[in-house]
Parts: structure tokens; sequence; C-alpha cells
């Protein structure tokens, strides 16, 4: 699946997000003005947040009301449940229809949307 630029912008933040902290999921979402917002999977000891949790929650923190689209990058080589069920979820809080893409290696597959 080829992406356009701005989708593919989603993919090169979801992967640096995981890369700089080793993490094995990355995701990236873009609200409606555009702004772009990254995470990585967390597992600490008290908190657990999926990458694409962690990126709705950063672009409503910053006023996000919708989303353009989302995209969620598996570096641990996982194919299956790339997109978490409770990030998805978090996603159609801010936008019902907003394409979301799962990402292992070059394999781009558009899961909702």
């Amino acid at each position: 699946m080829n992406l356009d630029p701005e989708d593919d912008k989603l993919v090169t933040l979801a992967r640096a997000a995981a890369g700089r902290i080793g993490a094995p999921r990355g995701a990236a979402v873009r609200d409606e003005d555009g702004r772009t917002y990254a995470a990585a999977s967390i597992r600490l000891p008290h908190l657990r947040l999926s990458a694409l949790q962690l990126a709705v929650a950063q672009a409503a923190a910053a006023g996000a009301e919708t989303l353009e689209a989302a995209a969620v990058v598996a570096l641990d080589g996982e194919v299956t449940d790339v997109v978490d069920a409770d990030g998805l979820a978090a996603v159609r809080d801010l936008a019902k229809s907003a394409p979301v893409y799962s990402v292992t290696g070059d394999d781009i597959s558009q899961v909702a949307g």
C-alpha cells in the first residue's frame, strides 16, 4: 500500500518514537490542524499504555478536537494485534472514520477508516 506523504510522515514518526526507547510499538496521529503527535508503548510498574493510546492522549492534551489519521508500527516483528483495541477506541473518540494504518516491516495495511 502506498501512502500519501502526510500519512507516510506518521509512519516515520511512529518508527522514530519506538526506536528512540527500544519499544516494540510506536504510533503517531495527525489532528485537524495538521499537527502530529508520536509516542512509544510504555510498560511501567504502575502504568501501561499502548503507543496509540499515548499518541491520542498527547493530541487530546494539546487541544485536538478531531484526528485525521493514525499509524502504528511494530518493531518487534509481530504481525498480529499491531493496533490494539483500546488504542483504536481512543482514536474513534476523536474520529469516527479516520484511517488507521498497521505497519510491520514494509507491509502497510489499513485496519480502520
